[in-house]
């Protein structure tokens, strides 16, 4: 036992990934290339937007800011790995940098789930409770919430990371998935991992259905409190923000709450890729679009922006 641990740790894993090498591939991959470089041009705008607008230093767009650190981090923590190994032909990847991706993904997940919530509570004390925004809802509760995200997946991740790197893999050690993921890896291992299973499914509860429950009761109460308006232009305007909001959180939240809520046997490697796609590339890229830049105040922020860049520009 003692020499296969050994051999565990010192050999490369293979990444089967999404791409083959035909016509098809090359144009999924320039897709995946394209939205790679929105997300991280869109999330990194909108920080420096944040960071420079003044009137923009409220709690929503603290969180919000952390949110598009995390998306940042989360994508290239992935998409360049796939591009290197489409462009090279080399899948391989050392046990090190497997663990490296799952621990970060794992951490950014878990503080992205937790981070959503935060902003959806900050929309209900906003609308809810307005006149007691400044006590539910100050800068020190938003610090609070994004530095508690942050430390909770942290932990969350080290005690998954470690488990899933102690297993034993018996097994071919190519990964029928575009990065190390824990269900793809538990699929590798020759030993029962059953108990640890329920240890996924109590995280699942803690990072994925309880802030999802709390997300869709915020955003049907905002709504309830704005059937009560008697401004149907408040009333359109709210359900139009709630409705996307909700879009892009079952995007999120549906497909990753499938792959890690569900026991290792009924997992398919072409059904677990395509859900992470969801959770890992194209949400991503939607939350700028979807929590910022539909917003008047953002979109007044980035033209000052521009004009104070390219002031001789008309905008």
């Amino acid at each position: 036992m003692m020499g296969h641990e050994n051999h565990t740790f010192s050999s490369d894993f293979i990444l089967l990934g999404l791409f083959s090498f035909s016509q098809t591939s090359l144009i999924f991959f320039c897709f995946i290339f394209i939205i790679f470089v929105m997300t991280v041009t869109e999330n990194t705008v909108m920080i420096l937007i944040i960071s420079r607008e003044s009137r923009l230093h409220t709690p929503m767009y603290l969180l919000f800011s952390h949110l598009s650190f995390v998306d940042i981090l989360h994508t290239s923590n992935i998409v360049p790995k796939m591009i290197s190994d489409f462009l090279s032909g080399s899948r391989s990847i050392s046990f090190a940098s497997c663990g490296f991706q799952i621990f970060l993904s794992l951490t950014l997940l878990g503080g992205e789930c937790l981070l959503l919530a935060a902003m959806s509570y900050d929309r209900y004390v906003a609308i809810c409770h307005p006149l007691r925004y400044p006590i539910l809802m100050n800068d020190y509760v938003s610090i609070f919430m994004a530095g508690g995200s942050w430390l909770i997946g942290t932990v969350n991740s080290i005690v998954h990371t470690a488990y899933t790197l102690h297993f034993p893999f018996c097994s071919s050690r190519a990964i029928d998935h575009f990065f190390c993921e824990i269900p793809a890896m538990l699929m590798l291992s020759c030993v029962d991992t059953t108990h640890y299973e329920r240890g996924i499914y109590g995280s699942g509860i803690i990072f994925l259905l309880i802030p999802f429950s709390l997300i869709f009761a915020s955003y049907v109460q905002i709504l309830l409190t704005v059937l009560h308006m008697k401004s149907s232009e408040a009333w359109k305007k709210s359900f139009s923000t709630c409705f996307f909001h909700m879009i892009v959180v079952i995007m999120y939240y549906g497909p990753f709450i499938f792959t890690y809520m569900r026991p290792k046997k009924y997992h398919t490697a072409g059904q677990d890729k395509f859900l992470a796609i969801f959770y890992t590339i194209l949400t991503p890229s939607f939350n700028p679009i979807i929590y910022s830049f539909r917003n008047k105040d953002v979109l007044e922020a980035l033209k000052n922006m521009l004009k104070s860049n390219f002031p001789h520009k008309k905008y």
